[in-house]
């Protein structure tokens, strides 16, 4: 029995996001279904997070017991020839048999993208449209008020299923080129829609309806109400996973 970790990347447009539950069809049951056609038995998979609904993944890692001695390239092969083209194995390398793809894991890039301009079907199943794109130092002004070790309890939604909602920010940052732009944050964890709520906090400070001073009063009073909505999720990628 050998343990692997696969590194996959996914458009989550049509999924419920990574676990399985049953009221949808998730990233983490096509997986394991195309796993059980390869390997002819079923074979459970343990991932590094979840993602929500409609959420992607330039680089999502799971780990899984392998009992076949199976070469690490036709491994990958054989399972991209079953998955559908929406989900795609990029790495498979053999680990310590005591490795969790979720407990091992030191943090975790997140990007949100904005385009500005008209609708663009190209785009939009990626990133949020935007009339304007926001400002780049009024935004950046609100990341650098987010970096640090905080309590992020208002930057989450009622829906998290964790006690402990003290988590670590080591970069935050936004930039544009051109009519897009994008939104990264780094941490060593993430809270139930916090990167959602940082981006539409952004965008109201962007437009004033907020000052950038709600970040210290959340972080304070850990109250929802005084940052900004929640964003759709299709602008949302897991972009990196440290280990």
């Amino acid at each position: 029995m050998k343990r692997l970790l696969l590194t996959i990347s996914y458009d989550g447009t049509d999924y419920h996001g990574w676990q399985i539950q049953p009221n949808g069809i998730t990233v983490q049951q096509v997986f394991e279904d195309s796993l059980q056609k390869m390997l002819g038995r079923k074979t459970a998979v343990s991932g590094c997070s979840r993602t929500d609904a409609g959420v992607h993944a330039r680089e999502f890692c799971l780990h899984l017991d392998c009992e076949e001695n199976i070469p690490e390239k036709a491994f990958i092969a054989g399972l991209n020839s079953i998955l559908p083209d929406s989900i795609a194995v990029k790495s498979c390398v053999e680990v310590s048999g005591d490795f969790h793809a979720r407990f091992d894991c030191k943090g975790k890039t997140y990007v949100y993208n904005f385009y500005e301009g008209l609708t663009d079907p190209f785009l939009s199943r990626f990133a949020l449209r935007l009339d304007k794109l926001p400002d780049k130092n009024r935004v950046n002004e609100f990341c650098d008020a987010l970096i640090g070790t905080h309590d992020y309890i208002a930057f989450s939604s009622s829906g998290r299923t964790v006690e402990n909602t003290v988590r670590t920010v080591t970069d935050c940052s936004y930039c544009a080129e051109g009519n897009r732009g994008y939104f990264s944050i780094t941490a060593n964890g993430f809270l139930y829609n916090m990167v959602r709520i940082a981006v539409g906090t952004a965008l109201d400070i962007d437009s004033g309806r907020i000052g950038v001073d709600c970040v210290e009063k959340a972080f304070s009073s850990g109250n929802r109400e005084i940052l900004g909505k929640t964003v759709k999720p299709q602008g949302l990628v897991l972009e990196k996973v440290f280990y």
